[in-house]
């Protein structure tokens, strides 16, 4: 299968740029995964879709504000970083601009040195490993300094960063929003419930992969990062119950999809568990637990559209996002929604 074939014409002015005052106001496009019909909605209208007894899965992680300006120490050229993934203590791995300026041993301040960073190895793809330096607590700092990841197609400067964050946000520990999950808001959310619908949490924490384009000619030649995942017993037994009494799982988003599938048996039970994933989802697999997902409009020849052309079939997909273009729908990070089941 070629990556070609997930390609499809967007024109930039359906890129959102900003987020909507009202998160439940956005559009939602219904797509049926069997027969590719489509249905025109309002985000809030989602309540419609979920029956009582239907297990909701959400993801609850955090971005960190990952992305940090500072000077090299000694030229004082300008260098940004980008926090990808702890490693351990005060070392982190980094994606590093520009590289050519940050060779091990290289040092960097931040916030005129409030915190500073050492280079002390460059890892798999150029990234940079970094240890850190400060006095305090390494998060206030970051609060401080930091600003949030946003993908490189949003140009717009965000005015508040809880926008590039969901409402039910926990677990720190993301480089990127889990953009599904911004449609929601607390009064959505316990509509939901007060309809009877189980709403479980896991966490999976958005990494590279997010910001990293698929280079290969062959789908199947792509290899997908690793991110880290947790699911606790409690939550576990909520989706388990909703399998067991023959309702439906609805994933909200890739990531959440990505999640379940990664721990699910061949009954499309999970377990409790925690650590790295690299699951690829893309057409020919076969979805063991959900039943159903929300998710947002992806990038042509992304992970995630052919994650989605898996669920709901390549022809269709391409059908609704060709639709979607003509209705204008808001796309990427800040856009619409669509849902499919």
């Amino acid at each position: 299968m070629d990556v070609k074939d997930f390609y499809y014409e967007l024109p930039k002015e359906l890129i959102a740029q900003d987020p909507l005052s009202d998160r439940s106001s956005s559009r939602l496009m219904v797509l049926g995964r069997e027969d590719g019909s489509i249905e025109h909605h309002v985000f809030r209208e989602i309540t419609n879709y979920l029956d009582p007894g239907d297990c909701l899965v959400i993801n609850n992680t955090k971005v960190l504000p990952a992305r940090l300006y500072g000077q090299k120490e000694g030229t004082q050229a300008g260098i940004e970083l980008l926090l990808l993934r702890r490693l351990q203590g005060d070392c982190w791995e980094t994606l590093v601009k520009p590289g050519k300026k940050a060779k091990t041993g290289t040092r960097i301040q931040f916030g005129e040195g409030l915190l500073t960073a050492e280079v002390i190895d460059i890892a798999e793809e150029g990234n940079r490993i970094i240890q850190f330096s400060y006095h305090g607590i390494f998060e206030e700092i970051l609060d401080q300094l930091g600003e949030m990841p946003l993908p490189p197609y949003i140009t717009h400067r965000l005015q508040d960063r809880q926008r590039y964050q969901t409402v039910y946000a926990t677990q720190e520990g993301s480089a990127a929003a889990p953009t599904a999950g911004l449609h929601f808001t607390p009064q959505l959310l316990e509509q939901i419930q007060d309809k009877g619908v189980e709403i479980a949490q896991v966490t999976l924490h958005v990494g590279l992969g997010t910001f990293r384009p698929v280079k290969v000619d062959q789908v199947s030649d792509h290899h997908m990062h690793s991110e880290y995942y947790e699911i606790t017993q409690e939550q576990a037994d909520k989706i388990n119950r909703a399998k067991d009494s023959g309702h439906r799982v609805i994933a909200v988003g890739t990531t959440s999809t990505r999640t379940l599938e990664s721990v699910a048996d061949a009954d499309g039970h999970v377990k409790a568990a925690g650590g790295w994933t690299q699951i690829f989802i893309y057409p020919g697999y076969q979805f063991r637990c959900i039943d159903g997902l929300i998710t947002n409009f992806h990038l042509p020849e992304s992970t995630l559209i052919m994650l989605v052309s898996a669920l709901a079939g390549r022809e269709h997909v391409l059908e609704a996002y060709k639709q979607a273009v003509l209705e204008k729908y808001r796309f990427f990070s800040f856009g619409d929604a669509m849902y499919i089941g």
